[in-house]
């Protein structure tokens, strides 16, 4: 599987072979701390008055390098697709190795990062359900309105909680149709093969 990468991206991976591969190094080493951390705008104002370029333009060369290795550790490409979708930018070979490693050495690292970034979302524990129908009230004295009551149990971090909610059929049947659509869809292999390369 190859990464797509937008022309803008392409535009901030340009600086790369401007600049020496220990500093295309460092700006790897400042990726990875960009995960982890956050940004520093310290560290790009000193790397530019170092190499005499904008601040912005280090940046932007960070944040390059940043989503090309958290796409690749994402999707977890194999080496030879890391290279194939390097080429495409049209760097030296030195440079393509160069990048290479960097992946190879810290796509563990930064899916661990990722992972602790994901939102810990609610688990589904239990369902509870209950149709009501009015069927009169002072005003109409024949009616049918029905009501469907769920109370959903959920699981987060060790901690139960539940959550009420209140509906008409028509729209709970609409629901259940785009959820079974939902299922139909992860059953194509297309997301198949997205749901292999993300765990």
């Amino acid at each position: 599987m190859l990464l797509d990468l937008s022309e803008e991206h392409k535009e901030h991976l340009a600086f790369l072979p401007r600049v020496e591969s220990a500093v295309v190094a460092e700006f790897g080493r400042i990726a990875v701390e960009f995960l982890r951390r956050g940004s520093n705008p310290k560290v790009y104002e000193g790397a530019a008055r170092k190499l005499s370029v904008s601040s912005d333009t280090v940046q932007h060369g960070v944040e390059g390098l940043t989503y090309l290795l958290t796409e690749s550790s994402k999707l977890m490409i194999s080496e030879l697709d890391f290279q194939d979708s390097v080429f495409v930018l049209g760097f030296s070979e030195e440079l393509n190795k160069l990048l290479l490693q960097l992946y190879l050495d810290n796509r563990k690292e930064i899916r661990t990062i990722l992972s602790e970034l994901a939102p810990d979302l609610p688990s589904y524990h239990n369902l509870e359900w209950r149709l009501d129908v009015q069927l009169a009230s002072r005003c109409l004295r024949q009616q049918i309105k029905p009501a469907v009551t769920i109370k959903l149990h959920l699981n987060q971090n060790g901690d139960h909680s539940s959550k009420v909610l209140q509906t008409d059929p028509a729209t709970l049947l609409h629901l259940v149709q785009q959820l079974e659509q939902a299922l139909e869809e992860m059953k194509t292999n297309h997301c198949r093969r997205v749901v292999r390369n993300i765990k």
